[in-house]
């Protein structure tokens, strides 16, 4: 395995796996490397001949000084799990390598996908998600991109960036990987206490609440809503931030289900702030009877 901290030698290593013929799948991470991420890393072993890891904490995409300094860092540990997963190329840049001016001048600006659910919360957030995102792809080249659906709307925008500015990208979503408890893997779940741990079920409660209610001809997006943020304010140790029905392509709420929604919670427990979400149709609606033809 190849561990590179310098852009050009990253470059490198992936055009010269793809001169010889190979195809290369980037993992893109901010580290703290998971079963999560381990699922991604299979999903790009199995489809291509190069996986490659990046880690990197991108500081522009936090609002919070202490939200970034509490991000969980182990990269001896990172590196150890790539190797035991087959990872030939790791890129692992300082700030100063992938930020040599200080911020850029030059951001990406998603657009619509990012002024709602978690751009609403964590204003500036997804513009640093695609400006990194942007110079890695760049940095890459030619690749399938592979990212997990717990950050759907994270997904929602970079397969939108790519299909707008013509990047050269395949973008796979994986599906998110769970506890057997239901909840989502997280770096952010190694802040939370046991008590805090426990409670955190609560976000996997009300999806699967939500989803029952659609499934079951549901067809009342506020209502599925009201359902899903009264099983988060009924957990004393989780704050509910928003329980919301989404068109899964332009993430705009969804008042009458007629269609496949996503529906998506975020909440804060202790210094922990948790997202999830999960994909339903709805039931069809019954065939109405026909008058007979004369």
């Amino acid at each position: 395995m190849d561990v590179f901290e310098s852009k050009e030698g990253f470059r490198k290593a992936l055009h010269s796996a793809r001169a010889s013929g190979g195809s290369v799948g980037l993992v893109p991470t901010m580290g703290a490397l998971h079963a999560g991420h381990l699922a991604l890393l299979a999903a790009a072993g199995r489809d291509c001949d190069c996986v490659a890891v990046t880690i990197f904490v991108n500081p522009t995409q936090f609002g919070d000084a202490a939200d970034l300094a509490g991000y969980p860092r182990d990269l001896d540990a990172d590196l150890g799990r790539c190797r035991q997963a087959g990872v030939e190329v790791v890129f692992a840049p300082s700030v100063g390598e992938m930020y040599p001016m200080g911020p850029t001048e030059t951001t990406v600006e998603p657009g619509a996908l990012a002024q709602v659910l978690e751009g609403l919360a964590r204003p500036g957030h997804f513009s640093g998600v695609a400006t990194i995102v942007t110079k890695l792809f760049a940095l890459a080249g030619r690749c399938r991109a592979y990212f997990g659906e717990k950050d759907f709307q994270q997904l929602a925008i970079v397969r939108r960036l790519v299909a707008d500015l013509d990047l050269g990208v395949d973008v796979v979503g994986c599906p998110t990987v769970r506890e057997p408890d239901g909840l989502a893997l997280s770096s952010r779940n190694s802040r939370l206490s046991p008590p805090e741990r426990q409670a955190a079920v609560a976000l996997w409660r009300a999806l699967c609440t939500g989803r029952e209610l659609v499934a079951g001809g549901e067809r009342d997006g506020t209502r599925v809503e009201q359902a899903m943020a009264g099983v988060l304010r009924a957990e004393p140790l989780v704050h509910p931030d928003y329980a919301a029905v989404a068109d899964p392509m332009s993430l705009q709420p969804v008042t009458a289900i007629e269609s496949e929604v996503r529906l998506l919670v975020a909440a804060g427990i202790g210094s922990a702030r948790l997202i999830d979400n999960v994909g339903v149709c709805p039931r069809p609606r019954p065939a109405t009877a026909q008058e007979p033809t004369p």
